[in-house]
């Protein structure tokens, strides 16, 4: 009973220390927030539709309320202010009306691909908590807003007094992918050593239903969800069982390029 005595109480006093630094930071950043809309986009270099969609909606919301300031949550160390803004212009034709603030971010390894050679979605969803919490603790803004898909930051932003707000390119988790692995299909998302096996199979049906529904709990927690496409929309919807705060918009393609063009009518050859 001694040694029992001897364990338990330091244990409980750690614990108790660990839950009151916790709740002091939550209470002193959510005190201390500022007026501002931060973007979590920890891969502002990856030069895909995605880095395309954060500098308009940054735009839009500079062109809509010049007092508001921007930031960007990026785990690129060599990525600035000035370097950000010029990036925007030259590879996306977007011209901002001034730099936005940028955090770096240290812990983006815990939600890189690689990190998890096994059970890579979990592993990623729950490294994007550890990434938020640093970002949120260096920086608190009145609005979260994830460009990334990282749908498990999202109560952690609201745990800091954040409006959550969202643009989805593609659900972390689709019913197509747990489809596939019931059929046993060997694809991207399922190893063909898993689509071989019942067993194995199985278990990786639990695994995404348990995902599935994780996926749900913490993606209802965005004040509002923009989605790209009406198939996306529909996952999400299932998902996530917020319609009301679901909104369709389209990702902002660059047409400049197409109006210089001549066109040339055929008619259709009867």
């Amino acid at each position: 009973m001694a040694a029992y005595h001897f364990f338990i109480w330091p244990l409980i006093t750690l614990l108790s220390a660990l839950l009151l630094k916790i709740s002091l930071q939550i209470f002193t950043a959510r005190n201390h927030r500022k007026r501002a809309v931060a973007f979590f986009h920890p891969y502002t270099n990856d030069g895909g539709g995605g880095e395309r969609v954060l500098w308009c909606a940054v735009k839009a919301i500079q062109d809509e309320n010049p007092n508001l300031d921007c930031l960007v949550f990026t785990g690129d160390h060599d990525s600035s202010p000035d370097s950000l803004t010029s990036r925007a212009v030259d590879r996306f034709g977007v011209k901002l009306l001034r730099p936005p603030q940028v955090v770096h971010l240290n812990k983006r390894k815990w939600i890189e691909e690689a990190t998890y050679p096994r059970l890579t979605i979990i592993g990623q969803s729950l490294g994007s908590v550890y990434v938020s919490w640093e970002a949120l603790t260096k920086y608190t803004p009145d609005y979260y807003f994830d460009t990334s898909g990282y749908a498990f930051t999202y109560p952690i932003a609201r745990l800091f007094g954040c409006r959550v707000i969202c643009y989805t390119h593609y659900p972390t988790i689709s019913l197509d992918m747990l489809s596939r692995v019931r059929q046993r299909s060997s694809m991207y998302n399922n190893d063909d050593l898993i689509a071989r096996s019942e067993w194995l199979s199985l278990c990786k049906v639990v695994y995404y239903n348990v995902f599935s529904w994780m996926y749900g709990k913490v993606g209802a927690c965005a004040h509002l969800a923009m989605v790209n496409s009406s198939w996306t929309q529909a996952h999400i919807q299932k998902l996530w069982k917020i319609p009301r705060r679901i909104k369709r918009v389209y990702p902002p393609c660059d047409t400049s390029g197409l109006q210089g063009c001549d066109y040339i009518l055929v008619e259709k050859q009867t």
